[in-house]
């Protein structure tokens, strides 16, 4: 007797390859749902397990087992003559079904952290509804639990808190956080359009300019739109600023030259197609000029709006070109803001600032790794 094991998302799948396998002689031993993967209870997979065997022998049956032919109709609906075992499945399926369903209207009912104490589920529930990604959600779990099975005492929210912001901040320890590198000459502001890279950088200005008393200077390669020309301008003409726009190189390195004398340059440019691999050259050869190579810092604005995916393919596509720093922008526009710990964790590099709305130069705050894990830990929807 040959018997093999077959695994499939349904029955009726499972059906067709045991009668491409083994023939329409083929018996069903036995079968049962099987579910794999997922985490803590979440996106877990269920499939159906079938052991189907087949006789080499010819008019030797197996004693009570029926062939698949006779066993299932045209349309994979069982017969009557079906076993007991197969209704089974089916009517699991359908339940399972169901409970997904319902689910919906109440997603903590759908998560099953039955292995973690009450307090710390409410916590990764949390951090899943930030849309946290899971890998990082499991260490905090697996740290959370432990330090839970060494603590003596009734632990509290506020103790969970403070565990969760020690895992983070030990995460982003060797990271580096906070506000420009004023050491630094020229300042260079990248990402896609519409993140709002002018206005940051009109925040930026005012704070170098009113707190710290630097004298500065604007320069905008963002040539394809006038209105960021003009708007740029203003702010210049609000700090009594000078602004230079450079439609090509020579340009540019002209204005480089005019303003040699300034403690800072900042640098606004073209928020074109970041998918135009040409753009994204273009702007690193004005970025990469040798006389000021070590002299430059370059943040990429990115908007915490946008879907984490596609500011992953930003990053990608700036990232081999001298990203120093993240800023994210909008956050007062979005109540779930896991994209950005993501970022963060995933390429490894810190975030300058947060802007949390239009106001110049008071929606901007420097982003410490204390604040960062702050705002990523509170619950914005309170």
């Amino acid at each position: 007797m040959k018997v093999k094991k077959y695994v499939a998302s349904t029955m009726s799948e499972a059906m067709r390859t045991i009668r491409k396998d083994l023939g329409e002689q083929a018996v069903i031993l036995n079968s049962k749902i099987r579910t794999n993967g997922g985490f803590l209870g979440f996106f877990k997979k269920k499939n159906i397990e079938v052991i189907a065997a087949i006789d080499p022998i010819p008019n030797q049956k197996l004693e009570t087992k029926v062939p698949i032919a006779s066993r299932i109709s045209d349309n994979n609906i069982p017969q009557e003559s079906t076993q007991q075992e197969i209704y089974n499945v089916l009517a699991k399926e359908v339940k399972q079904l169901k409970k997904q369903l319902d689910s919906f209207s109440n997603p903590y009912e759908s998560i099953n952290l039955k292995d973690y104490p009450q307090r710390i589920q409410e916590e990764l529930l949390h951090l899943k509804e930030q849309d946290l990604d899971d890998e990082w959600i499991i260490k905090v779990a697996k740290s959370l639990n432990e330090k839970w099975r060494q603590s003596d005492a009734n632990v509290s929210k506020q103790q969970l808190m403070d565990w969760q912001k020690e895992w983070f901040l030990q995460m982003l320890d060797h990271l580096s956080f906070g506000c420009i590198d004023y050491d630094k000459k020229y300042i260079h502001l990248v990402g896609p359009t519409g993140v709002g890279k002018t206005t940051t950088l009109a925040k930026l200005a005012a704070e170098a300019v009113l707190v710290h008393k630097k004298k500065i200077a604007f320069i905008t390669t963002d040539t394809y739109r006038i209105a960021a020309i003009e708007q740029l301008k203003t702010y210049a003409n609000l700090l009594s600023v000078p602004v230079e726009v450079a439609y090509k190189r020579e340009d540019f390195q002209k204005a480089i030259d005019q303003f040699s004398a300034f403690d800072l340059i900042f640098i606004d440019t073209a928020g074109r197609n970041y998918r135009d691999i040409q753009f994204v050259m273009d702007l690193d050869h004005l970025i990469q000029l040798e006389d000021q190579k070590f002299l430059s810092e370059t943040l990429l604005v990115l908007s915490l709006t946008s879907k984490q995916k596609d500011m992953e393919e930003v990053i990608n596509r700036f990232q081999n070109y001298g990203v120093d720093k993240f800023i994210f922008t909008k956050m007062d526009e979005t109540t779930t803001i896991g994209g950005m710990m993501n970022l963060i964790l995933r390429y490894q590099k810190g975030a300058a600032y947060i802007t949390n709305g239009q106001s110049v130069p008071e929606d901007i705050h420097e982003a410490s790794k204390q604040f960062v894990i702050n705002q990523f830990l509170e619950d914005k929807s309170k």
